[in-house]
């Protein structure tokens, strides 16, 4: 059997990159923020850009197996903003569609529960269509006793929102307990807002990834994201390879972090 050169140099540089990052400390939590599906769908001529969130959704999956034989835990993924909740009727009930398709899917995967992968959602999921919450209660509670990995999914999310909504939580919880307002705010601190954020079992993500040439985290972990490190791939979503995230790795193992100043 004959093999295309190209193919075997990207084979060999794959292995080399895997070797080299397997030999450094490794992320706990990477967050992914999927962007360039509807752009990737254009350049390769298709008319629906619904197309290109299919392709980006297979994508995903590939991405994950990757993930895992990292043996890195935590992922957190964006899919879908509260802003991506304001696109054309056509467009958004077919992406909706398409994540309530992926997310019964998730429910029942075999792998999934092999796996041990604990499956989340969050943002605010109450402005979701109803079948779509449904599909998203199947996944969280078929999959709510694993602890092997964690796969958070971020749809319907605003960063400032999830901020706003810890806030409110926290006061209510005070005007619960009798606190007079003023108490309340001052006994407002950093780690006191941290309990009420969306994932705060979890710990905040060290590494946080971007494709299509973007340089904006677009509301993505605002709070959570204040000492990650990150790396802006210009590959579209759909196209992101496997030397893509390895080089992403490589480049966070590169960095000497400093939390502060």
């Amino acid at each position: 059997m004959m093999f295309d050169p190209i193919t075997l140099l990207y084979r060999f540089y794959e292995r080399r990159l895997l070797r080299e990052v397997q030999r450094g400390v490794l992320p706990r939590h990477i967050g992914l923020i999927l962007d360039g599906n509807r752009r990737y769908a254009r350049e390769l001529g298709l008319a629906d850009p619904l197309e290109g969130h299919r392709l980006g959704a297979d994508k995903l999956e590939q991405v994950l197996d990757w993930l895992e034989q990292l043996q890195i835990r935590i992922i957190t993924i964006y899919v879908l903003s509260t802003e991506n909740l304001s696109r054309p009727h056509a467009e958004l009930s077919g992406l909706l569609s398409l994540i309530e398709s992926k997310m019964r899917k998730v429910a029942v995967d075999p792998k999934i529960h092999r796996k041990g992968v604990r499956v989340r959602a969050v943002g605010q999921l109450e402005l979701l269509p109803p079948s779509l919450q449904e599909a998203i209660a199947q996944a969280q509670e078929t999959t709510h006793a694993y602890n092997n990995f964690c796969l958070n999914i971020a749809v319907g999310y605003g960063g400032r929102q999830e901020i706003a909504d810890a806030v409110k939580q926290l006061l209510r919880d005070r005007a619960r307990r009798g606190s007079p307002l003023e108490q309340a705010a001052e006994e407002i601190t950093p780690e006191e807002i941290g309990k009420y954020l969306y994932m705060y079992d979890l710990p905040d993500p060290d590494l946080i990834i971007r494709t299509s040439g973007e340089f904006r985290l677009s509301g993505f972990l605002l709070w959570q994201s204040a000492y990650s490190e990150f790396y802006f791939c210009d590959t579209y979503w759909p196209a992101f390879r496997k030397i893509d995230l390895l080089r992403a790795i490589r480049n966070y193992q590169q960095r000497k972090r400093r939390f502060g100043t």
